[in-house]
């Protein structure tokens, strides 16, 4: 591991030397809508990947503002740091940022000298929420009537993004 001692040289190799297609561009997700895209593209987005194949992620569809409201979260990656934006519709210009933290922070060793990334977001149904929060505690959650963004470090753990009154509230999820 000593090739990876240094993180943002980690980062460097990771994602432009060893896997330059596992931080993919807006391009690689043509089900987004225009608006969703075009601001995805002003800002530079690249989608970092989790896995060395598979079908593109981090990229989700879902009612996250509220029910029969359909819109998008995206892990959006720009100069080794991402932020999760929450899109309320297909329309939407001015999204949300959930959080934003370190790339590096969700790099972690697989085997040997190999290194991945290890964040993936999905969408989170009531059961998933009620289940988590039964089963590991945390907040109680308020009444779940939309889904909510389920942002997991794999192999560890993950929380889960909830919009109430007009936040977003962090949410016990896998432990």
């Amino acid at each position: 591991m000593d090739r990876f001692r240094d993180t943002e040289a980690a980062l460097i190799l990771y994602f432009e030397c060893d896997n330059p297609g596992r931080i993919l561009p807006v391009e690689a997700f043509p089900e987004l809508p225009p608006a969703v895209a075009g601001v995805l593209r002003t800002r530079n987005c690249r989608a970092p990947q989790p896995s060395a194949g598979g079908a593109p992620r981090n990229v989700i569809r879902g009612e996250f503002f509220a029910k029969g409201e359909a819109g998008w979260a995206v892990l959006c990656s720009v100069n080794n740091s991402t932020a999760l934006l929450a899109f309320r519709n297909d329309r939407d210009t001015n999204p949300q940022t959930i959080i934003t933290s370190d790339d590096q922070n969700y790099l972690q060793g697989l085997d040997g000298d190999n290194i991945g990334y290890s964040r993936e977001i999905t969408a989170a149904g009531r059961d998933f929420i009620m289940r988590h929060y039964r089963a590991y505690g945390g907040p109680e959650p308020p009444p779940i009537d939309h889904q909510g963004i389920d942002d997991a470090f794999l192999g560890k753990a993950s929380i889960t993004w909830y919009f109430h009154n007009a936040k977003w509230l962090r949410l016990q999820g896998a432990d």
